[in-house]
């Protein structure tokens, strides 16, 4: 498989991967840059340790023989050589760790830089007692070409004094070292093996919910809407995930709607052509010179060209309303006096349909919002209820102010077929009915609900439906009409 040297698996791996080399070189370069600093600073401390136990074992608890016992032990443990001189300058205990690098059991000539010599016990104590019963120097062992440090102290007790000097190496022995490096070689390719499989691991875990993804984003630009996103076991990504399927759903949808939209239109468009066609032929070949029949065609062809005007009327409203570049045009005027106007206008319906209406509404109700386009909407919803509603039943148009005493609201009941629960929803699409099969009408385009929609959320006001088969449906919108003052100020 070709390695995609610019994609996500491989950058993170690699950031990975180099990410604890990096880590690795630098402790290594650390512990071999402080590892004679550290050996130092930690034999000095050492030194002193063992001065102190030596104290306590070999001089408080001499006739013990567990705690010379332990003085020999602590000893050996720390790589140290103990001498410990009485007031005579005689050695009362001596013990070696160092073996051959020990240098009080060394010639003078064997040390360099030591200010006494280390073998005369007179020597020692009058260095001591020269510097207040403490004191500790370093000097250079040219047999293990090693430096070292001499320490000493006065220990007082009630039988007398006694002098106490240790001996430790100053840097770590060559074999020390090279061991280390060699752990250290061992250690490196060891963690460079495991940090280049837990990288790969951690590269793949994040890159593969991000590639299958991708891979089904593939599918959805061919427009395979059936196309699952999963965001494997990150937030992020499972949000992601979420948020995409959540776009191929409504593109599925929208890709529908499209589907149905055209079918619908290339329908709506065919038939009144269709008409005007075949009635031009008639008028043409049969009616020409009968002018009633004529007049009878010619209205006919009259009648599909105003549908198809108000078809390309409808569409072109809806496109301009929903790419949001439609201004409207505010100001204050009487909701209550504009839905009487509207029955009116419908009156012959009415009177047809043998239908009541009932009028809830104040004498006056001023709101703030674009007359044509409210006086729309409200039309629309009435003509909707007189379409659907039964000869002899009944259509109630409220308005009234809510508590808040700033927004309005408008609702028309009608004692129609009712509206399947199901189709609610998608009642407010272009073309959508009452059923999915879509039947053409001269009055009716099938874009009003989806007109109404545009208006009532460019006025950013609140709209539904409420229905029930077989009892009816209650359209309603409430919309904001601020004070008189409020409205001055915009």
């Amino acid at each position: 498989m070709k390695v995609d040297r610019h994609g996500m698996r491989f950058v993170i791996w690699i950031f990975y991967f180099v990410f604890s080399i990096a880590i690795v070189l630098l402790l290594g370069f650390l512990q071999f840059l402080l590892i004679k600093p550290y050996y130092r600073t930690n034999q000095i401390r050492i030194v002193k340790h063992v001065s102190d136990e030596i104290t306590e074992y070999v001089i408080h608890h001499h006739n013990d023989s567990e705690s010379l016992a332990k003085a020999t032990q602590l000893t050996v443990d720390n790589n140290v050589c103990v001498v410990l001189y009485n007031d005579g300058g005689n050695v009362i205990y001596d013990l070696d760790s160092l073996g051959t690098g020990c240098a009080f059991h060394l010639a003078q000539n064997a040390i360099n830089d030591s200010p006494i010599s280390l073998r005369d016990g007179k020597q020692l104590q009058r260095y001591l007692n020269e510097h207040e019963g403490e004191a500790s120097f370093n000097i250079f062992n040219s047999r293990t070409q090693q430096e070292m440090v001499i320490y000493g102290r006065k220990i007082s007790v009630n039988l007398g004094n006694y002098y106490l000097f240790v001996n430790s190496p100053l840097e770590p022995v060559d074999n020390i070292v090279t061991f280390f490096s060699q752990q250290y070689v061992l250690y490196t390719i060891i963690i460079i093996g495991l940090a280049s499989l837990f990288s790969f691991f951690i590269s793949n875990q994040i890159a593969k919910p991000i590639m299958n993804m991708k891979e089904e984003a593939t599918k959805l630009s061919n427009a395979n809407y059936e196309a699952t996103f999963d965001g494997g076991g990150f937030t992020e990504t499972k949000e992601l995930a979420s948020t995409l399927n959540g776009a191929t759903d409504k593109l599925s949808k929208i890709d529908e709607l499209r589907k149905d939209l055209i079918a619908n239109v290339s329908h709506d468009i065919k038939t009144p052509l269709t008409s005007i066609k075949a009635y031009a032929e008639m008028i043409k070949d049969i009616s020409g010179d009968n002018e009633e029949k004529r007049n009878e065609h010619l209205n006919v062809i009259i009648q599909e060209a105003d549908y198809l005007d108000h078809l390309v009327t409808d569409m072109s409203e809806l496109s301009k309303m929903q790419s949001g570049n439609y201004t409207l045009r505010y100001s204050n005027f009487d909701i209550a006096e504009k839905i009487r106007d509207i029955v009116r206008l419908n009156e012959v319906l009415i009177k047809e349909g043998n239908l009541n209406v009932h009028l809830e509404i104040p004498k006056e109700l001023i709101v703030y919002a674009d007359e044509i386009k409210i006086s729309q909407v409200i039309y629309n919803f009435l003509s909707n209820a007189i379409k659907h509603t039964p000869d002899g039943k009944n259509i109630w148009v409220t308005a009234y102010l809510l508590e808040d005493e700033e927004t309005v609201h408008v609702g028309i009941k009608d004692e129609g077929e009712g509206i399947a629960k199901e189709e609610l929803p998608y009642i407010w699409d272009r073309y959508q009915k009452s059923s999915k099969s879509f039947s053409r009408s001269l009055t009716s385009t099938g874009l009003g609900l989806s007109i109404v929609k545009a208006i009532l959320d460019t006025h950013k006001a609140s709209y539904g439906v409420e229905s029930e088969v077989g009892k009816g449906s209650i359209f309603w919108f409430e919309i904001h009409s601020p004070k008189e003052d409020e409205n001055e100020t915009e």
